[in-house]
Parts: structure tokens; sequence; C-alpha cells
């Protein structure tokens, strides 16, 4: 037919050959020869020294695209970062707390591990000792708390008829700055006390579980502290290790100086109140001895806490045992200021009684009880590094 004329079978084809490219038409033969040429240069590269060659170049650090995608990927990770610490803050805050514990009760073991005791045996005999106090201590003193609660709560009705007699020393505050009706504000409303009482059982449940925590973590960290020290002072470059260790060993010992001491200066204060209460027949005295053996853990402002408490439940015997309690623990305060802290905790941790005052507010505003317990030995930490590495160091520059 005249539509076909003008060559053959094989010229027809070679149009379609001529417009034909090689990469297009071999595909897989063009790849496996790419590849064989690498395999045979990383074949070359693979010595017995570095059998995966040697490192590339390193990449241009000072190029645009670099720096940006470095500064986002750092944005990214310090946001997620912030917001676990945020989440996990009260878990965090535990684990702080059991970690300067153990640190606080540290040199006990130490001192018995000179003693050539095993390390173990050390720790579980500082524990047990410690146990078997705290739990002595409770077991002699709940049933008299509960007595003393239970008496009290039969004595509100009393308290606040005591309340409307303008002749006694609490009818008179309350005359004075309305007391009777914070009172009634605060227990009117059934739904309200529920509510109330609800909570404070969950709030006690959820203390009691804290309580547990610190105390597990506390025995964990403890046991395994020299292999924690060890851990932290890897992480630092061995140029600067030495140096690192004495600085580190030395907060540790002040850390452990405070928490000791700190322990013992409360006992002596609610060993005293509670001798003061006695004699001049204040009620419920173990009860507040307690409270303020408790509130003195906290510097600074615990014990003035504590004697505003104790003077208030003076004023239900009478005004000059009210006043006289007031000035004993105004007496107490300068003798623990002067006399008590400087010689149990003053020669190792020697913190301004301004930065004692500053560093106790803003802990406490920070992390609550928690900072304003652990903020005297940070700020004693916080001073040897600015007096040993960065006051030396702005000396020199």
């Amino acid at each position: 037919m005249a539509t076909f004329s003008g060559g053959e079978p094989g010229d027809r084809a070679g149009p379609a050959r001529e417009g034909h490219h090689p990469l297009i038409a071999q595909p897989h033969t063009e790849d496996e020869g790419t590849v064989a040429e690498a395999e045979a240069e990383a074949a070359q590269l693979s010595t017995p020294a570095r059998p995966l060659g040697e490192p590339g170049r390193r990449l241009d650090r000072k190029s645009p695209f670099f720096v940006g995608l470095l500064g986002a990927a750092g944005v990214g990770v310090a946001y997620v970062l912030a917001q676990a610490i945020v989440t996990a803050q009260h878990t965090l805050i535990l684990i702080g707390l059991a970690l300067f514990l153990a640190i606080g009760v540290e040199p006990a073991v130490s001192w018995l591990v000179r003693r050539r005791f095993p390390r173990g045996a050390a720790v579980s005999a500082v524990l047990l000792g410690l146990l078997v106090v705290v739990g002595g201590f409770f077991a002699l003193a709940i049933p008299v708390v509960v007595e003393q609660a239970t008496a009290f709560a039969h004595q509100a009705p009393r308290y606040l008829q005591t309340l409307q007699d303008r002749s006694s020393p609490l009818g008179q505050l309350n005359g004075r700055f309305g007391l009777q009706q914070h009172l009634q504000q605060l227990l009117s409303g059934g739904s309200g006390v529920l509510d109330a009482a609800v909570s404070a059982g969950k709030a006690v449940l959820g203390t009691l579980g804290d309580l547990l925590v610190v105390v597990v973590l506390t025995i964990y960290f403890t046991a395994d502290l020299p292999r924690i020290r060890r851990t932290f002072y890897r992480l630092v470059p061995r140029s600067r290790r030495p140096r690192v260790i004495l600085i580190g060993d030395e907060i540790f010992a002040k850390v452990g100086a405070y928490v000791l001491g700190n322990a013992l200066i409360s006992l002596i204060a609610g060993s005293v109140t509670f001798g003061w209460l006695l004699i001049f027949g204040v009620p419920y005295a173990l009860l507040l001895a307690i409270l303020v053996a408790l509130l003195d853990l906290i510097p600074v402002i615990g014990t003035v806490v504590g004697g505003i408490t104790v003077s208030l439940v003076a004023l239900t015997v009478s005004w000059p045992v009210a006043l006289a309690t007031v000035g004993f623990f105004l007496v107490y305060r300068l003798l623990e200021d002067y006399l008590l802290v400087p010689r149990i905790i003053g020669k190792v941790v020697k913190v301004p009684a301004l930065v004692t005052v500053v560093a106790v507010l803003l802990g406490g505003v920070l992390l609550g009880v928690v900072g304003a317990l652990v903020a005297i030995p940070v700020a004693a930490a916080v001073l040897l590094i600015l007096h040993e590495v960065t006051y030396p160091r702005l000396d020199r520059t």
C-alpha cells in the first residue's frame, strides 16, 4: 500500500533507535557499575588498622544551612527539656530531696567505713539506727499526741466560748482582730467542711506516699553513693578532674554537716520547748514540742512560726504565761543563732546572715518547704565555687 512505501521494516525502526538515550535504555547496568566502583574503592579504603576506613571531611559548620538547622534543633531540644522538667517537677524534687538526705547521712557511714566496716554493713547500721530512733520516738509519741488531739477536739467548744468572753485573753484578741468571725467563715457550710476533710485526707495520703518514695530512694542513694560520685566526676574533663574532686568533696562535706547539725538543733529546740511547756502547764505540750522541732528544720522562719503558735496556745492559760513564752522563744532564738548554730554547723557551713535570709526566701518561693530546707547548703556550695573558681579567674583576666 502507498501508505507504507518508501522503506523496509528495518528502516521504520531506525528513527526510534536514533532517539533512544542510553541511560534510559540500560538503567540497571549503569547503577550496578556505579555501585561496583564504590565497592572497589571501599575495599581499598579498608585496612587492618581502619576496617571501616578513614573518617571523611567534616561538615562546614559555618554554612548558613548548618547554622540554621543547629539553632532550630537547639530551640526544639530546649523546649522539650523544659516541658519535661515542668511535667516531672514533683518527682524531681523528691529525687533531689532523697539525694540530699543520702549525702547528709554519708558522714556517719564514712565514719563506720573508716572503722573497717564493710560499706553495706555501715549503710545498714546507720539506716537501721535511724529507723529505730524515729520509730521508737513515734511509738512513744503517737499515743500521747492522739490523746492530746482528742482532748483539743473536746475542748474546742469551750475555746469558742472563751472567744466571746471579753475578760479573757482570747476574748480580748477576738474583739481586736475578729478571730471568731474568721473561724466561722472558714467553717461555714457543710459542703465546705466536707470538701476540706476530703482534701485533707488526700493531702495526708499524698504526703505518706511521697515520704515512702523519699525513704526508698534515700536507701538506694546511700548504698550507691560512691558509684554516683565516681560517675559524676567521670563527666568532667580529665585535666580538670582533680580540682573538681576537691571542690565536690568539700561541698558533700558541707551538705552532710548541715543535715546532721540541723537535725540535732531541731531536736534540742523540741526538747527545751517540751520542758518549758510542762513547767508552766501549757496544754498539748508534746504535740507543740513536735511541731516546734519540725518547724525548726526550716531556717530563719521556722522558729518564728513555732514560737507564735505556741504562744497563742499559751494564751489559754494566762497572759503572763503567754508573754513569758514569747520571751522564752526570743531568748532561745538568740542562743540558737549565736551559740548552737556556730558551734554545731557554723564551722563547716560558713554562710553570711544576709545570704542565709535571701537563700531561704528564694528557696521557699521556688520549691516551697523543700527549697527552704536545702537553701543554706546550696548557698554554701555556690559561695565555695565563687571563691575557688569564679573570683580567681576574674582576677586573672
